[in-house]
């Protein structure tokens, strides 16, 4: 841009305005143009056509009495088919923006609660750049975009969704620690239950064995010593069986002092208690 000799170049994406004794001639665009001054030709300014960026900062209230800080980005840009205008009818664009920006805020915000304000600032951006576009446009400039790029309630505000936020996220996790909890004692408890089973089926089979096992004894010592009863033969099992749990007895080394009724009459007396508890047991009860 320079002015010798009656020349004035205008750069790029810049115009220039022209006026005569005061009055606007002509808008210049970029390139070198003749401007002879001294016949009341001069530059009354220059003006951009590049996009120029404002950021606003604007603090209102929420439905739910939440003061906030909205921060709106407004791109913008003079148009060079109305430089004119852009040039002669604002003193101050930025202002002027700005206190568009300003009114659409404080009328939209206020409507909404704090959270719907977070969720819907793509609809409060959209209303700011309806109103701008129709209010500019007639100043000879273009809304190109604008955005809300932040949000910023009051500190305590903050903390206190930051805590509830927390909380809900804790009473969740103890939620799933209980269910987890739960579902490892209702697999504990079928785990014993399912040991108790088999462990009962051990002991039956381990009876039947017993039995079958006596039985077959019984049976064969009959049949080999011709004049034997089962009941003789019984006897001489239990009297096996006491000499061998007298034998265990004696040979432990940490087993306590047990007292015991022993003499020539005490096997009979064993094998007629059990007899007695096996036939009490075996016979049906009448009421």
């Amino acid at each position: 841009m320079g002015n010798i000799c009656c020349c004035v170049q205008v750069d790029q994406s810049t115009v220039a305005i022209k006026e005569k004794f005061g009055k606007f001639e002509d808008v210049l665009e970029p390139g070198c143009h003749c401007l002879p001054w001294p016949l009341g030709s001069q530059l009354a300014g220059h003006l951009s056509l590049r996009v120029q960026q404002l950021d606003v900062r604007c603090e209102t209230k929420t439905k739910d009495n939440v003061f906030v800080n909205v921060v709106a980005s407004i791109q913008y840009r003079a148009l060079a088919d109305k430089a004119s205008d852009a040039f002669y009818k604002l003193t101050n664009t930025r202002s002027q923006i700005q206190s568009y920006v300003f009114d659409v805020i404080r009328a939209s915000v206020p409507k909404l609660n704090l959270d719907d304000v977070f969720e819907q600032k793509n609809d409060i951006a959209k209303a700011v750049e309806d109103e701008l576009e129709k209010a500019m446009s007639a100043y000879g400039y273009e809304i190109v975009q604008t955005l809300i790029v932040d949000i910023e309630p009051d500190e305590h505000v903050k903390r206190a969704m930051n805590e509830i936020n927390a909380a809900a996220r804790m009473r969740l996790a103890a939620n799933e620690k209980a269910e987890a909890e739960k579902i490892l004692q209702i697999k504990r408890a079928e785990g014993e239950a399912e040991s108790k089973y088999l462990s009962g089926l051990g002991i039956a089979r381990q009876r039947q064995a017993i039995v079958d096992g006596l039985r077959d004894s019984v049976l064969g010592f009959s049949v080999n010593v011709p004049g034997t009863t089962a009941k003789d033969v019984m006897d001489m099992v239990l009297v096996t069986q006491y000499f061998d749990t007298m034998k265990e007895i004696g040979a432990a080394s940490k087993s306590s002092a047990i007292f015991i009724p022993h003499g020539p009459g005490a096997v009979r007396e064993v094998a007629n208690q059990i007899r007695d508890g096996l036939l009490q047991t075996s016979q049906p009860s009448f009421s």
